[in-house]
């Protein structure tokens, strides 16, 4: 029994990680339910899950809370470009859909749309990460973030693959959406944070190498 409740336990770490997954991902859909401040959220959603469910670092409300403060202003201001972006493309996708229910040859054109809005979807979890990971203005957030997304297109097909995923997963199954919106940016971790060493000075490449090693 006491090999059981050891914290290093197998099923315990798995235990914990999947209690900081729910609890993050709670956190996310509290913090953005104003809509506006879902950047800030999904910034504090990355952060959290890169060092607190990851590393072990800091307490799970602290890492969430310390990084929704920083990105508030600078994540908002991204994300409600973001916004724009996606609701044009999310309207022009009902839009053609309600024409092609009604005989219209549009079906091409509707695909399209889709794919686009799903990579735009795409382009937020680099939004998010790399404004959780970096300093820079607004203008440099939506820049650069999406210079690595075209940068590295196996590894953005990752982060779509699991985008798609979880939207599917929360269709099919709506009450796994408690666990989703952490759980697809814990995986996104994986391929961003290798997008990132690619790019990055030599100082600040041998720092985040020495960071896996801690």
């Amino acid at each position: 029994m006491r090999r059981l409740l050891d914290i290093n336990n197998p099923i315990m770490r798995f235990l914990t990680a999947a209690f900081d997954i729910l609890a993050l991902s709670v956190l996310w859909t509290a913090f953005s339910l104003p809509v506006v401040t879902m950047g800030a959220a999904s910034a504090a959603l990355y952060s959290a899950v890169y060092h607190h469910v990851r590393r072990g670092e800091d307490y799970l409300f602290n890492s969430f809370w310390t990084a929704f403060k920083e990105n508030l202003k600078r994540s908002t201001l991204a994300w409600l470009a973001a916004l724009g972006i996606l609701v044009f493309l999310g309207g022009d996708a009902l839009l053609l859909r309600s024409l092609i229910l009604r005989g219209y040859p549009f079906g091409w054109f509707y695909g399209v749309t889709l794919a686009l809005l799903v990579l735009a979807l795409t382009w937020t979890v680099y939004l998010a990460a790399y404004a959780a990971r970096f300093n820079g203005t607004v203008k440099e957030v939506l820049r650069f973030s999406f210079m690595l997304l075209r940068a590295h297109p196996v590894k953005m097909l990752c982060v779509l693959a699991l985008v798609v995923g979880g939207i599917a997963l929360a269709l099919t199954l709506p009450a796994t959406v408690v666990f989703i919106p952490a759980t697809v940016y814990w995986g996104a971790t994986f391929p961003i944070e290798w997008t990132f060493l690619k790019h990055m000075r030599p100082e600040d490449k041998a720092r985040m190498e020495k960071e896996k090693f801690e």
